[in-house]
């Protein structure tokens, strides 16, 4: 996908404007975390040989939808055992509005309740 890096500068501006949501570089790799825990990771902004652009998130309303397509795998180190899904930037991944959609289930999954009730209170 020509455009990952804009679709992966997209999921990130989303994450980080979630309440309590800040950036952290464990690994060498950006990650999006709230209250100590990671609920997107985002990989590094450069493709390189041993790594090709993709993200993971924690997922279980659309798990099953997420892991029918294509490039999309269980997470590694055991964290796909708790739904993590690991989705490739590809031509064939799905629109940005989507992926966004599930960052915000890993927030909702991952996220104290008092914050993720600031995401359901009405704006004003």
């Amino acid at each position: 996908m020509k455009q990952w890096k804009e679709t992966r500068d997209r999921l990130r501006e989303f994450a980080l404007g979630l309440p309590g949501a800040y950036e952290d570089f464990p690994w060498g790799e950006s990650v999006v975390k709230v209250n100590k825990k990671v609920f997107v990771f985002l990989g590094i902004e450069e493709e390189t040989e041993k790594w090709k652009p993709r993200f993971s998130v924690k997922l279980r309303e659309s798990n099953g939808h997420a892991l029918n397509l294509p490039g999309a795998a269980p997470t590694g180190y055991g964290l796909g055992r708790a739904g993590w899904v690991t989705v490739s930037f590809t031509d064939e991944a799905p629109d940005v509005e989507l992926l966004c959609d599930w960052v915000e289930e890993s927030y909702r999954l991952v996220a104290p309740k008092r914050l993720v009730a600031q995401l359901d209170a009405p704006q004003p």
